[in-house]
């Protein structure tokens, strides 16, 4: 008889996992986040998890929470011997861990036990890391803290954003996930303890942290245009308009004053603590993004 897999999982990084295992194995259950407002609209949508766990014709279950019997009884009814979990958005309880008799693995987006936590993609690339991957570990009741089964690493580019690169390991992930799940329920895989002096920690992002500080470097600036994009995204005032930066690129020279504007191969530019960041695409409020060119023709006080 095919193992049985509870799959647990909410944004798109998780659907390549849920749809290989469903390729590939006996998914008797999903479990992902309730439908949410969305948007600048605010309507409410299903999880990307739903909608493909729906396609594929799949149990679909959303609790607001895993800590109640409602909920314990649900997964335990599924039978599982395997739970698998990808970005889902909660943490698990030790009853809850305990359900699955072969355990539950993660497919996390970092080269543990660096960059534990909810966002070790940003983390990454606003670090400046010139190599990331993906981790397969078995969960515990700390977080991201369990031992390791799988590592792929791969080169991190600069330049690469965060959305790209999300995509990558997504896929990534899900290829891992099933070269090693075999072997793991034939109990034929010893998970490796992580070392715990090298753990770091990417904590969830926040919209306050979108707006550009000056004073950072340029390099630094660019890290976190590349690393916030998506969201939370990056932006700056001028003339009291919010104008969030899309791309930019560091332009070295000396003497420039944070804050101060510039004008660069024609392209706007804004002083920094170290060289000048030069904005090669951006999205004044209310309006559609543009390139750094188009903007300055509109912005003749830029150098005011």
């Amino acid at each position: 008889m095919s193992p049985r897999v509870v799959f647990l999982g909410s944004p798109d990084f998780a659907v390549p996992s849920l749809e290989e295992l469903a390729k590939n194995h006996n998914v008797v259950g999903v479990i992902t986040q309730p439908d949410r407002p969305f948007g600048r609209g605010q309507k409410v949508a299903p999880s990307a998890v739903k909608d493909s766990a729906l396609a594929l014709d799949l149990p679909v279950y959303q609790p607001e929470s895993l800590r109640t019997l409602e909920a314990y009884a649900k997964i335990s009814a599924w039978q599982p011997d395997v739970m698998v979990v990808a970005a889902y958005g909660q943490i698990l309880s030790r009853e809850v861990l305990s359900i699955a008799k072969k355990g539950c693995l993660n497919v996390h987006a970092s080269l543990l036990p660096r960059w534990r936590g909810a966002s070790p993609i940003q983390a990454a690339i606003e670090a400046g890391d010139t190599t990331t991957g993906v981790t397969i570990m078995e969960m515990v009741q700390k977080l991201d803290a369990g031992p390791v089964v799988a590592r792929r690493e791969v080169p991190l580019r600069s330049g690469t954003f965060a959305d790209e690169l999300s995509q990558q390991l997504s896929y990534l992930g899900a290829r891992t996930l099933i070269e090693v799940l075999p072997a793991w329920l034939a109990g034929k895989l010893q998970a490796v303890p992580q070392d715990e002096s090298l753990a770091t920690y990417a904590p969830m992002l926040k919209k306050s942290q979108s707006k550009l500080d000056f004073n950072e470097t340029a390099e630094q600036l660019v890290r976190k245009v590349h690393a916030y994009y998506p969201w939370p995204g990056t932006s700056f005032e001028h003339n009291g308009q919010l104008i969030k930066v899309l791309d930019a690129h560091v332009h070295d020279t000396f003497g420039a004053e944070a804050g101060l504007h510039y004008v660069v191969n024609g392209l706007p530019a804004v002083g920094t603590g170290e060289c000048l960041l030069v904005l090669d695409k951006v999205q004044p409020a209310g309006k559609k993004p543009m390139s750094g060119e188009d903007f300055l023709r509109g912005q003749r006080d830029w150098l005011d």
